[in-house]
């Protein structure tokens, strides 16, 4: 059972179901979005996300989940949907740029040209989360963009995991960029570790839960 309700639900290219589900009170204060599952072949934010919705948890706070934003990759087994395109390559940022088909980090022949890409630009239009967390692997790390710094390392603190501001890597197309640089909203790349026993995993990052559903994320945070 499922302790959240369903706020939205769209198919995927393969039609296969993307939910959007919300746990709120009330009257809440900030709005949180959490999601699983950018990549198809990074399972480890589905199974948090599910983990915590098995029981009821008491919220100041309104939490959006995505578990899973690809199940077309995940069916798969590969980091892209299944037109080949890495969706944190897909967003709309000033530094969008096309890449070789055959790259695993493809970002569409244009800008948000994904089913689920635009899934998740009408959420943060419609919505206007505080706070956007993703669920990604394999680094271990707490990266965050916007201005995401302290909560970034509140996170660290949590988890144990260090915070990293540049990934190492270039992004253009990034939901961090979009939403975090661009949009200024504080947004959290989460790096689990990949393949951990799922127990310890939990145990990790559980806490994560009880901060975003009791934080007000004032300005000493972001």
């Amino acid at each position: 059972m499922i302790f959240a309700d369903l706020e939205l639900k769209i198919s995927s290219p393969k039609g296969n179901e993307i939910l959007l589900l919300k746990t709120e009170p009330e009257v809440y204060e900030k709005t949180v979005l959490v999601i699983g599952v950018f990549h198809g072949d990074e399972p480890a934010g589905e199974y948090l996300i599910n983990r915590y919705l098995q029981e009821r948890h008491d919220t100041k706070n309104r939490i959006l989940f995505i578990p899973c934003l690809n199940p077309d990759g995940k069916e798969q087994k590969t980091r892209t949907n299944s037109n080949g395109v890495d969706l944190n390559r897909n967003f709309p940022t000033k530094n969008w740029e096309k890449t070789e088909k055959s790259s695993e980090y493809y970002g569409g022949d244009t800008p948000a040209s994904e089913q689920e890409t635009q899934f998740l630009i009408y959420i943060i239009d419609k919505y206007k989360p505080d706070l956007i967390i993703t669920l990604h692997e394999p680094y271990r790390v707490v990266n965050y963009d916007g201005p995401a710094e302290k909560i970034a390392e509140r996170i660290s603190q949590i988890t144990g995991y260090k915070t990293e501001k540049n990934i190492g890597y270039p992004t253009p197309g990034s939901f961090g960029t979009y939403c975090g640089i661009e949009k200024s909203i504080p947004t959290i790349t989460l790096e689990l570790p990949e393949n951990e026993e799922q127990e310890l995993l939990w145990n990790t990052n559980k806490g994560i839960f009880d901060y975003i559903i009791s934080s007000d994320f004032d300005k000493s945070e972001i």
